[in-house]
């Protein structure tokens, strides 16, 4: 499988940074509280000397959100609604093992990091780009939805949507859960050093992974002039 950002996207956005990782054997349990507490509390001591509101990496989105004509303080960055809950709760959000570090790492770093469940994803590209406004997006409630056209999102070969407003919401059709065994995870950035936070979090993901899965993984960083990521699946 293929994974890309359009040229479309670079040339819009030429702030991106980006990367990916693809993980295979990721289905075995695995106790990840303890790791996840530790990036939460780096999270946590941040959020103590600052509103989320205030972190460049979070403001670098709320722009991106304006220039794509989508409210900012309406439908946020995922990483930014993960940093709003843990200020007002103290908490995240128990989901699945590999989703509860990734969304510790996310808050730790302040950028969103996406994971999708592959075998959900139908081949051969998933591509991030501006929507046709005819794909079909699953919420986690069900039902369905349609990006606007020109909104940016996840979008695979079947035309079927794997993010709302390009950050801001995963798709329920492939997210994580227990029948998970492959993964792909993404990090986007738009602040500046966005780029060396993105090679830190795959890194980290990746570490992570090889710990509490043994999981075999390749990863990514991309950018105009190497857009694609090509994984075997």
């Amino acid at each position: 499988m293929r994974f890309r950002h359009a040229d479309a996207v670079w040339a819009a956005y030429p702030e991106l940074s980006a990367g990916a990782l693809y993980a295979a054997g990721v289905g075995a349990p695995a106790d990840t509280r303890e790791r996840a507490a530790a990036y939460t509390a780096r999270a946590v001591a941040r959020l103590e000397r600052a509103t989320e509101g205030e972190f460049p990496e979070v403001l670098a989105w709320r722009r991106t959100f304006t220039r794509m004509g989508v409210k900012p303080t309406q439908y946020r960055s995922a990483s930014e609604s993960l940093l709003r809950r843990l200020r007002k709760e103290g908490e995240l959000p128990r989901i699945h093992p590999l989703v509860d570090l990734c969304n510790a790492i996310s808050v730790a770093y302040a950028v969103p990091v996406a994971v999708l469940d592959v075998d959900r994803v139908t081949g051969p590209l998933l591509e991030v780009r501006p929507a046709r406004g005819d794909e079909t997006y699953t919420p986690f409630g069900g039902g369905v939805e349609h990006p606007a056209p020109g909104e940016v999102t996840y979008a695979d070969s079947a035309g079927r949507a794997h993010a709302r407003r390009w950050t801001h919401r995963q798709s329920g059709h492939s997210a994580v859960g227990a029948h998970t065994g492959r993964v792909l995870v993404v990090a986007e950035a738009m602040h500046d050093g966005g780029a060396d936070v993105v090679a830190e979090v795959l890194k980290t993901v990746e570490e992570e992974v090889a710990t509490h899965w043994g999981a075999t993984t390749g990863t990514a960083l991309l950018g105009p002039a190497t857009p694609e990521f090509t994984f075997d699946t």
